[in-house]
């Protein structure tokens, strides 16, 4: 349940952001927050990342979803350790925080602008799927690895702490 709570702490989070960034910063325009690193821009997106599928916001809709009750589900249930736990609770607040854009608003608000990567604009939540995703990739290999060396000279299982506990 403590994993849920962080998952709505990191989902609001990025809805105040984002709300705070559409009274402040008008559509289209920038902000420079530290010159040729990053800045602050008001764009909606009615895409994914690089805009993909950009005609399909209700099917991304549905995709985050249908993530959402998995990440939920694989939370409460799944034999994660809790950093492994804390990982998929990034993603579920990154993928409810764009969802609700795209159930409110028919897109989603990105704003973070790298200037050294002139390609991307992104938004909290964004940062917090690729974040949690690619460490959860990390912990998981590494402890199932250990898990699996463990077998391999008979010790039998599990060293990591696979209950969340």
């Amino acid at each position: 349940m403590l994993y849920l709570l962080l998952a709505a702490a990191l989902c609001a989070a990025d809805q105040l952001f984002k709300m705070w960034v559409v009274g402040a910063i008008p559509l289209d325009g920038y902000v420079k927050l530290i010159p040729g690193v990053v800045g602050l821009t008001h764009i909606r997106n009615t895409g994914m990342a690089f805009s993909m599928l950009s005609e399909h916001t209700w099917l991304l809709a549905a995709i985050s979803a249908t993530v959402a009750v998995g990440l939920s589900l694989l939370i409460l249930r799944g034999r994660f350790t809790r950093w492994e736990k804390v990982c998929l609770a990034l993603v579920l607040g990154g993928a409810v925080g764009n969802l609700i854009d795209r159930a409110r608003l028919g897109y989603v608000v990105d704003m973070i602008n790298t200037e050294f990567m002139r390609f991307a604009v992104f938004n909290l939540a964004d940062a917090f799927i690729d974040v949690g995703a690619v460490l959860f990739c990390v912990l998981y290999l590494i402890r199932t690895a250990r898990e699996d060396r463990a077998k391999r000279l008979g010790r039998g299982g599990n060293d990591g702490d696979a209950d969340g506990h």
